[in-house]
């Protein structure tokens, strides 16, 4: 026979602590304007008997959640871990919960996991990158859900960003490149189709080329999904043509990480032989050896300020405000210059 579990509820805590229910929700929500012998009272029985305010009621009360959805492309790798870190723990300090899903880059889970998260009560979301159904935005609007995009930034988007330009920051390091004398250049890109964060990197790459007076249409390029890898494969493939590059420009530091321990596998010493570029500077970039040249991006910083404006989103009831964060060059080990 099955034992009834009964769930104690405000009045509980109230009977064993000797006070009004009133007195116990103050102690929950606004607990300084309580006097500490009541609060003491109070916080030993809800210890004592593992109560749990009700959060739909407070939700219901507020006519609100106080949580925030987030869907990112992948789990697999560290490539959104400090931003989503950071944004969880400035929504942590404002009182709201972060609820994760991943996508896998495949547009049709996002669609259904945004729909899960608006149904669910989500008070807002935050989404990574432009590209999507238009029909998507639409039903955002419609729901009068605020959103918010991260990772890239455009300031002739409708939807309010907090995020960096991924086209002019590959093509910063390109140029870096160029400029060191490499004209052989190969890339190792994620796939563009459905991410404009890939597409605006290799774009970047192409501009370099063509503010330095070289031929886009002769450097060749492999789209692969961000895999360890995919960027051995892709680095392996590039090695059996006839003109070798003397450096493979990868579209992140997870390509490039494939593509470094590639050359070692085939006694290619880096950056003697062949010089490796990477995108992100994650943790991985630091690590490796010889230590990844990449594009600085302040993860950190950017999901910090888009958890401040998204909850400002929310509170405010307002399209919200788009910044523009700058990334920076991390020269290291892997890029040699030639001459």
């Amino acid at each position: 026979m099955s034992r009834i579990r009964t769930v104690p509820t405000l009045e509980d805590v109230a009977r064993q602590a000797g006070v009004s229910t009133a007195t116990v929700s103050r102690c929950l929500n606004s607990p300084e304007r309580v006097v500490e012998q009541k609060r003491v009272k109070v916080m030993q029985a809800v210890e004592e008997l593992g109560y749990t305010p009700n959060f739909g009621a407070r939700a219901m009360a507020a006519k609100n959640t106080f949580t925030i959805g987030a869907i990112i492309p992948t789990m697999d790798n560290a490539i959104f871990a400090r931003g989503l870190q950071a944004f969880q723990e400035e929504l942590h300090t404002q009182g709201y919960t972060l609820l994760v899903a991943s996508s896998s880059y495949r547009p049709e889970i996002e669609a259904e996991q945004i729909r899960s998260l608006v149904a669910r009560g989500a008070d807002g979301l935050l989404l990574i990158g432009y590209t999507r159904d238009p029909e998507i935005y639409s039903y955002l609007r419609q729901r009068e859900i605020p959103t918010l995009i991260a990772w890239a930034y455009r300031n002739d988007a409708e939807q309010a960003c907090i995020g960096f330009d991924n086209r002019k920051s590959m093509r910063m390091l390109a140029n870096k490149v160029i400029s060191m004398g490499h004209r052989e250049i190969a890339v190792i890109s994620g796939v563009v189709e459905g991410n404009d964060r890939a597409e605006g990197r290799l774009q970047g790459i192409l501009d370099g080329l063509r503010e330095n007076g070289l031929d886009p249409k002769k450097t060749p390029i492999i789209e692969t999904p961000y895999e360890i890898e995919n960027g051995a494969m892709a680095f392996e493939q590039f090695m059996q043509n006839n003109t070798r590059p003397t450096v493979v420009m990868c579209g992140n530091d997870v390509l490039a990480a494939g593509a470094l321990r590639r050359a070692q596998e085939m006694n290619l010493s880096v950056p003697e032989d062949i010089s490796i570029t990477g995108f992100d500077d994650i943790e991985l970039a630091r690590i490796l050896t010889p230590s990844l040249t990449t594009v600085h991006v302040p993860h950190r910083e950017m999901g910090r300020r888009a958890a401040v404006e998204l909850v400002k989103m929310v509170k405010m009831d307002s399209p919200g405000v788009s910044e523009q964060l700058e990334s920076s060059l991390k020269v290291r080990g892997s890029l040699k210059a030639l001459g």
